[in-house]
């Protein structure tokens, strides 16, 4: 169970940054991109054939995200110069990426078992500070029998997560985030201020597949491969991220919704992990699993909303129906 739990964390810490720029199109733009599916794998495949062909693995993944930055432009592009519909630009984009990928990679699948990754390198780093004696000992201590490999995949992936995170709140602060915020909120309104919605659309899109792509890079390199299929869905794991954090989480501030997010990916991978080890339910079943996720978590907040409302509203009938009867016994 531990050892199930750690792992589904490790990876959730990884598709957090997916679940960052799905929160960036979804929630600050309110523009629907299903280039997400597509952009994971290029950013998946980029890093990896990189790799293969000698690069180092730290100029994979940044040339993964320069690949996943350009095909986000390209679907802003598609929708604000081409006036296409964003839902049916970013169906559109997904679509080309395919072909794109299988380019990119030249066959379906790439190994990277024997390869010399950004994961395996943090991991060899790791080790030789000693950190995973000191940890597991107290996992020891605390009963804890299965230990686990190494932990340098959890604290380099939250170092990285939080430095994205960081960085989209400062970017979101500034002129130009502030722009892209109101972009979402109003897009007459601040097109009457003379702002480029057409730039900020574009570049709002860049940097939100640009860390879906980063997510594909770190996945491939800490799974040993990519693989064509490997975006299928994941457009469906990142809204599930964002709800399921927002709900649980709250959303006040953009530096408190951004930590929900990494929060609701972390939950979502551990609720996933925990389902599959019911004993009717497959590896298969994965896709039904988020839906019902998914849905539920969509359901469950609007319910315990309608229920707090309800109980307002007879507690100010019942403090109604007292003062009221208060007044009479006192005219009496």
């Amino acid at each position: 169970m531990f050892i199930s739990i750690f792992g589904s964390i490790e990876s959730g810490i990884i598709y957090a940054l997916m679940a960052l720029g799905v929160y960036l199109t979804f929630r600050i733009l309110d523009f629907p991109d299903l280039t997400v599916d597509g952009s994971f794998v290029t950013g998946a495949g980029v890093a990896a054939i990189m790799v293969i062909n000698g690069y180092s693995p730290i100029i994979a993944t940044i040339g993964a995200v320069v690949a996943g930055f350009i095909a986000g432009c390209v679907t802003g592009i598609l929708h604000t110069k081409g006036k296409i519909n964003p839902l049916l630009s970013g169906i559109l984009m997904m679509i080309a990426l395919y072909s794109i990928n299988l380019r990119i990679m030249g066959r379906p699948n790439l190994p990277l078992l024997n390869e010399t990754t950004l994961i395996k390198q943090i991991t060899n780093f790791w080790q030789n500070l000693g950190f995973d004696q000191f940890f597991n000992g107290i996992l020891a201590f605390l009963g804890v029998s299965h230990m686990p490999r190494t932990w340098a995949v959890i604290f380099a992936g939250l170092i990285i997560t939080f430095i994205a995170k960081l960085l989209l709140d400062q970017f979101l602060k500034t002129e130009v985030g502030l722009a892209l915020r109101a972009t979402g909120d109003n897009k007459k309104m601040i097109r009457s201020f003379s702002a480029n919605t057409d730039y900020l659309i574009i570049v709002g899109l860049g940097i939100s597949n640009g860390l879906v792509a980063l997510s594909g890079a770190l996945i491939a390199q800490h799974g040993g491969f990519a693989d064509l299929g490997m975006g299928i869905g994941m457009i469906i794991i990142g809204l599930a991220s964002v709800i399921i954090g927002e709900a649980l989480f709250g959303t006040k501030t953009i530096a408190r919704t951004t930590l929900a997010v990494i929060g609701g990916a972390i939950i979502y991978r551990i609720v996933v992990a925990l389902a599959l080890r019911v004993e009717f339910l497959e590896t298969g079943d994965m896709k039904l699993i988020t839906a019902l996720i998914v849905t539920a978590a969509l359901i469950v907040p609007k319910v315990m909303a309608t229920q707090q409302e309800k109980r307002r509203k007879q507690r100010k009938r019942l403090e109604l129906s007292k003062s009221q009867g208060g007044e009479r016994n006192a005219a009496t």
